[in-house]
């Protein structure tokens, strides 16, 4: 049985909104003498649950609330949640950046973190230089530091620039640098946040493998933040959900990605840019009556409204691709591959779907627009589709898998 290298129990974070502190001086000592003898906060308030999305009736909000979960020695702990959720909070007391305001965080070993672009960065050091105190903070000694200077410094692909002082640096290229040290000076657990989406695609797939080595090969523990549920299904081997500071789910990653995906609100399907001056204003989804719809059968036949504006009178180019939950693609249809193109003003252009194809499930469709040729608009994950059980075949009948396409075919 795999030895418990991180136990949370019952941590909570609690926020003032506006102003900070007590109020007065003597309550501001008072609250620091009980929090030095480790008691509860004398004036602790009654919070509003962290719901971002309603006016709260309280100054005070529960970042976070009675969180209990442990971590095995090995083990890749996928996090996600909704943006305000409390995911980097809980990564920020976990890398004991801030302290819970009650609960307790139990660890084994030492704690490596990245956390946001710079963050354990001095920007007048050079690259060189805040690589030394990144593994001084981490125990390390310097032959152990200079042992694994050379691995760190070609990972990062930042050589030319490694005396060069850090402030001068591009967010990928510290980004880069802070994942190679993170990664490289070999601490027990590595807590990693949203941060890698800073980076290149290349770099994006180099970071997934070096996790799957410190993970699989090494055998170290990692935590791991992450909107991109491809990088969650690869890499994890356990999932946590955080909703409104609450843990809704903890559990099989494939079935929480379902989980999560499910919770989201229909009325995602449909998109809206009011403040568009050149490009997509709006997508609807319709039926063949043309009424509004929040999800699709498979097999129906369906309208996909996209109106544009379009003030130089461009030939535009409207493409949609659509994706699965772990971003493989699915199909996607561009209107200049069938020499339709949109050079009015204003418009309407409306793709017809005859029989949606895709089988049971939840997919994401992105929005592209070219003018001849050149991307002018890149939209991507703009909505969720919820694709429902329907009769493709006419006949009642479907096949029993959940994966893949529906196409007509005939046997004869």
């Amino acid at each position: 049985m795999s030895e418990i290298i991180l136990k949370a129990t019952n941590i909570s974070k609690q926020y003032r909104l506006g102003l900070i502190g007590t109020g007065t001086v003597k309550n501001d000592l008072k609250r620091w003498w009980y929090g030095l003898r480790g008691k509860e906060d004398p004036f602790l308030k009654v919070g509003d649950v962290n719901d971002r999305s309603t006016a709260g009736s309280s100054d005070y909000v529960w970042a976070l609330k009675d969180i209990n979960f442990e971590v095995k020695h090995g083990e890749v702990l996928g996090i996600i949640g909704k943006n305000g959720a409390g995911k980097s909070t809980l990564l920020k007391i976990l890398s004991r950046v801030t302290g819970p305001t009650t609960g307790e965080i139990k660890t084994k070993g030492r704690i490596a973190s990245l956390l946001e672009v710079g963050t354990g960065f001095h920007p007048e050091l050079t690259g060189r230089e805040n690589i030394y105190l990144n593994g001084g903070i981490l125990g390390m000694t310097k032959a152990e530091i200079r042992s694994k200077e050379s691995e760190i410094i070609e990972f990062s692909g930042c050589e030319r620039y490694v005396d060069t002082p850090v402030k001068r640096y591009s967010s990928g290229m510290r980004v880069r640098l802070a994942f190679a040290v993170a990664a490289f000076l070999e601490p027990d657990i590595l807590v990693i946040d949203e941060v890698l989406a800073v980076g290149d695609a290349e770099f994006q797939k180099k970071a997934v493998g070096k996790m799957q080595d410190i993970s699989k090969g090494e055998g170290r523990t990692v935590l791991f933040v992450s909107h991109d549920m491809a990088a969650i299904q690869t890499l994890c081997s356990r999932l946590l959900i955080l909703e409104n500071g609450l843990l809704s789910y903890e559990g099989d990653v494939s079935k929480g990605v379902e989980h999560y995906l499910s919770s989201v609100k229909s009325g995602q399907l449909n998109y809206q840019n009011l403040n568009c001056t050149t490009g997509i204003k709006t997508i609807t989804f319709l039926d063949d009556k043309d009424d509004h719809i929040e999800s699709i059968l498979v097999g129906q036949k369906i309208k996909i409204q996209v109106e544009y504006q379009n003030e130089n009178s461009r030939d535009l180019s409207i493409s949609l691709g659509f994706f699965d939950v772990f971003s493989n693609f699915k199909f996607a249809c561009r209107s200049d591959i069938i020499d339709k193109t949109y050079n009015s003003q204003t418009g309407v252009a409306t793709l017809t779907i005859d029989k949606w194809p895709l089988s049971e499930g939840i997919y994401y469709y992105n929005l592209a627009v070219h003018d001849k040729g050149v991307m002018i608009e890149n939209v991507k994950e703009v909505g969720i589709l919820n694709t429902e059980r329907g009769d493709f075949y006419g006949n009642g009948k479907l096949p029993g898998h959940k994966k893949g396409f529906y196409i007509d075919y005939n046997w004869s």
